[in-house]
């Protein structure tokens, strides 16, 4: 599907290209020279110039529409990394949490304190 409208895209940029050519306001473009010239004479001038902007818009349009369509279709998976970083982030692998080393010094823990206690006077 997606190289479907990539392709349909290409032929509508073509199109697209080809009917701003052949517009010229001034009525001597190359529409004359492929043969419009007839369709301009049975038309008339003024004719062929609005057919030719509403094809030219409609190109346009139908080109925005579908270059959406691709980015909605094909996401972000579609096509390689844009930058290094990216192609960098999706290559790295999380560490996981680092262990305690086994030789690393612990603290003391808290030890009860060992002074003797007073001793009990007697009542003289």
């Amino acid at each position: 599907m997606y190289l479907f409208l990539v392709i349909f895209i290409l032929l509508i940029c073509f199109l697209l290209a080809l009917v701003v050519l052949a517009q010229n306001p001034k009525g001597g473009g190359l529409s004359s020279q492929f043969g419009a010239g007839g369709a301009a004479n049975l038309m008339g001038v003024k004719r062929t110039g609005d057919l030719l902007e509403k094809l030219t818009w409609g190109f346009a349009v139908g080109l925005i529409i579908l270059t959406l369509a691709t980015h909605i279709i094909g996401g972000s998976s579609v096509g390689p990394a844009r930058s290094i970083n990216q192609q960098a982030a999706q290559r790295a692998v999380v560490p996981a949490a680092p262990a305690a080393p086994a030789s690393a010094p612990t603290a003391p823990a808290a030890q009860p304190s060992t002074i003797p206690a007073p001793a009990p006077q007697s009542a003289k």
